[in-house]
Formats: structure tokens, C-alpha cells, sequence
């Protein structure tokens, strides 16, 4: 690997549905624009969207958490118990490569997404999360104190959200004693809403780890197949190569770039999609009409669907539940509230790659 003279940002997002990488697209984008070099470092999926993004940046693939969802969703948290064993040894290993990166100057600084292994106490290291508080119903406690101590392990914490109400996050990203550590710096979204012809009636954005991608991608297909509505699906599958396909009244393509996904958003009259808090940060920032599914077991998003269900703004139902019918729910929901629209001064943010 080849750099410039400057600083070079580690920029590492988890691979878990890509909503962690793509949050992490503005903050690469404020790098660059502050005059750092950035090295991109993830994952599957996740990787092959950041450097379809960033094809000019140098990429390093990380070892991987290996995530994936049960059919059955009361499955999930033992699903992930499971898996902790495997997950503690790749952040063990990204560990072992950080380290290596740090020795040989390649990296001075380090921006992680809930990659846990991704830090180096050499260099400053950054951990963006929006789960100060992790939801695993009866062991919340003990999820949210581990997470906490992993965090504390980093020399800053940002936090995708506005430190008052309203918040997006809601008690997911508070503590009831907060650490000095985490920054508030205001929701992340690589997208902008524009004025537009709509052109589909209904435009389905998947992503996260399968089979609960492909379930729901079927249960959709065949409920919104041979109706009269316009329907766009993008299957959330980033590979080598765009692929394009008609089943009846759908057009499907497994994955778009930011660019071409911003304007499908736009030219869309309601958008259906899980209720990852990448989702609610790109449509609350939209403003766009949309309806959640939550992946079934996922604690997180079941609560942020329930949040603003409860609060009268965006349906939802689970996946089970889900059918057309279930849409005539929106007009009773009043939709997006305002967001605050401070921009986010990067150069400051960015200060503690510099020792300030």
C-alpha cells in the first residue's frame, strides 16, 4: 500500500446489513474533504459497498464477525449467544491487524463502527454507535454493561444523535450517567431529500443478514406481485455487478450506489423497509413516507418501530402480520417530525486526530 504524506484514517464498519457502513459514508466524506487520506477496512457486503463508493481509497478486508439471523426470530439472542465465542476471536484478530497497521504507519487514527477489536491505545481511536444501551429484553442490564465496557475502551464515542429530544434513537442512546467520552454529533445520513416526478408507487429497500432478508423478500414478491401498484425493490445484495429483473409488476435490482438510491427515494411515493436506525436516520432526513418491518428478534428494532408507532408518527407491523392491507395504517400517523439542521462542523470533530 501506497499513501500520501498525511494523516491516514481507519475507517471500519461492522458488516451486519449494511446500514453501519453506509452511516459511515459522510464521515468519509468529511475526511477527505478535511484534507486526511482514509483506508476503508470492513467485510463482505459492507466492503464491497464502501469501495464501490470510494473506488480512488485503499481498502483492507477485516476478519469476520460471520452474523446471521435464525428463521425462527424468538431465536435470535441465543443465536447471538452462540456466536460470541466466534465474534470474540475476530475482534481478537482485528486487534492482531490494527496493531500491525499502527507499526508499520500506515494508520493514525481510527473511526470504528461497532467494530469491537478495531482500536489501537497508540493512536486515537473513535467508536460510533447508537446503542449506549443495548435492548436483549431480560438481559438488557448485562448486554448494555458490556457494550459500555468495550466502549470505554475507546478514547471517544459519537453518537448518531441529537444529545435533546427529539431524538431518533430514544433510550437506546442515552445513559442514565453519561460518560464524558460519548459526543453527540447529530443524525448520519448520506442521503438529501429533492423535489421529484414520482415514478413508483412503492419503492422496498432490503438489507440485513440472511435467510430474514430472503424471507422477507419473498413474503413481499408475493404480496405486492399482480397488483396495480408500481412497485422498485432493491434487494440489498452488493456484488461485483448490478443486476436488473422483472417479476410482473416489480422491478427488482440487487443493489444501487448512493447516488442512484437517493434518486429512487425521491422518485418514490412510500418506501417499505426494516427499522434499522440507518433506515429511520436516511427517511427521518427525507422526510419520507415509509413503513417499517423490524426483523423479527431483533430487540433493537422491534422497540424503534414500536417507538414511533406509540408516538403516532410511522406504522409498522411485525413480519408476520405484514400484508397491503396493513398500509392503509399510514394515514393515521402523522409522519417525520422537523430535524434540527445545524451542520456538523467536521474540522472540529475530526480535532482528535490532531491531539486536541
Amino acid at each position: 500500500m501506497k499513501f500520501k504524506n498525511k494523516k491516514t484514517i481507519l475507517v471500519a464498519p461492522l458488516n451486519w446489513g449494511l446500514g453501519h457502513a453506509t452511516r459511515c459514508i459522510p464521515i468519509i466524506n468529511g475526511l477527505l474533504e478535511n484534507g486526511y487520506d482514509v483506508l476503508l477496512g470492513s467485510d463482505g457486503a459492507a466492503l464491497r459497498l464502501l469501495e464501490q463508493e470510494f473506488p480512488e481509497l485503499n481498502s483492507i478486508s477485516l476478519p469476520s464477525y460471520n452474523i446471521s439471523y435464525p428463521e425462527d426470530g424468538r431465536d435470535f439472542k441465543k443465536s447471538i449467544l452462540l456466536k460470541l465465542p466466534q465474534m470474540n476471536a475476530a475482534a481478537r484478530k482485528e486487534r492482531k491487524v490494527v496493531k500491525q497497521l499502527v507499526a508499520e504507519g500506515l494508520i493514525h487514527g481510527i473511526i470504528s463502527d461497532n467494530r469491537l477489536g478495531v482500536r489501537n491505545k497508540n493512536i486515537p481511536s473513535v467508536y460510533i454507535t447508537h446503542q449506549l444501551c443495548v435492548l436483549s429484553g431480560a438481559t438488557t442490564f448485562f448486554s448494555s454493561k458490556i457494550h459500555q465496557k468495550f466502549i470505554k475502551k475507546f478514547d471517544a464515542c459519537w453518537v448518531p444523535d441529537y444529545k435533546e429530544e427529539p431524538s431518533l434513537s430514544g433510550q437506546l442512546g442515552y445513559l442514565k450517567k453519561m460518560d464524558p467520552r460519548v459526543r453527540y454529533i447529530g443524525p448520519l445520513s448520506r442521503m438529501e431529500r429533492k423535489e421529484a416526478v414520482l415514478e413508483n408507487d412503492i419503492l422496498i429497500l432490503l438489507s440485513g443478514p440472511e435467510p430474514q432478508r430472503s424471507l422477507l423478500e419473498k413474503k413481499l414478491i408475493e404480496q405486492f406481485n399482480g397488483t396495480n401498484k408500481k412497485v422498485f425493490l432493491v434487494q440489498g445484495m452488493v456484488e461485483d455487478t448490478q443486476k436488473r429483473s422483472t417479476i410482473g409488476n416489480i422491478a427488482l435490482v440487487n443493489y444501487l450506489t448512493t447516488s442512484a438510491l437517493e434518486k429512487a427515494i425521491n422518485k418514490s411515493d412510500l418506501v417499505i423497509c426494516r427499522s434499522g436506525y440507518t433506515s429511520l436516520m436516511d427517511m427521518a432526513t427525507m422526510n419520507k413516507d415509509v413503513f417499517f418491518i423490524p426483523t423479527p428478534g431483533q430487540f433493537e428494532q422491534e422497540y424503534l418501530a414500536k417507538r414511533l408507532f406509540d408516538m403516532k408518527m410511522i406504522a409498522s407491523c411485525t413480519q408476520d402480520d405484514f400484508s397491503i392491507n396493513k398500509l392503509k395504517l399510514i394515514d393515521h400517523f402523522s409522519g417525520w417530525p422537523p430535524l434540527r439542521t445545524e451542520q456538523r462542523d467536521y474540522s472540529k470533530l475530526f480535532s482528535i486526530f490532531e491531539g486536541e
